[in-house]
């Protein structure tokens, strides 16, 4: 039997992804979620770092129709969510770090705004804003992103934490 605490995370992790909130997954969320990011660092879409993060988003895209578009029609509903990509997902969660990876690179890399290959915690705030983590926890989720407590959070860090969010337990 499914608890109402595991369809309450899963319906937050089905609305991160519906960046748009048409009750649907697809391709312009992904999309979206890219052009704001660029739109919120101030870089152009066609600078190798807003192509990086576009391919990304494709990319990441791609793997999450891959898994759970069930019916091909280039959308994934909140059931095909439930039943495709997070069972799945969970079942494999390294799947889901590697499709996520390219997009998660490049958005970080957008974030590095020194260029030390990581983010600073509040650079990475930003991001989390734009992807859809609530105003009210995102402070503390990019601090507890900085596992080592360096002030940055770098790829070795988001991936996995990444895939523990979006792999939700039963």
């Amino acid at each position: 039997m499914v608890s109402s605490e595991y369809e309450r995370r899963i319906a937050a992790r089905f609305a991160t992804f519906d960046q748009d909130g048409n009750g649907f997954i697809d391709r312009e969320d992904f999309s979206g979620a890219a052009k704001a990011l660029l739109a919120e660092f101030g870089v152009a879409a066609r600078s190798d770092k807003g192509q990086a993060l576009y391919g990304g988003a494709e990319a990441f895209w791609q793997g999450m129709a891959g898994i759970a578009d069930r019916d091909g029609d280039q959308r994934i509903d909140r059931e095909e969510f439930v039943n495709g990509a997070v069972k799945r997902l969970r079942d494999n969660p390294e799947r889901f770090a590697e499709i996520a990876r390219p997009f998660l690179h490049a958005a970080l890399d957008l974030a590095d705004t020194a260029g030390d290959g990581a983010a600073t915690v509040e650079d990475t705030v930003r991001v989390l804003k734009i992807l859809g983590v609530d105003e009210g926890i995102v402070h503390a989720v990019a601090a507890a992103l900085d596992t080592d407590g360096d002030g940055k959070v770098g790829e070795a860090e988001i991936v996995p934490a990444f895939a523990r969010y979006f792999t939700v337990p039963e």
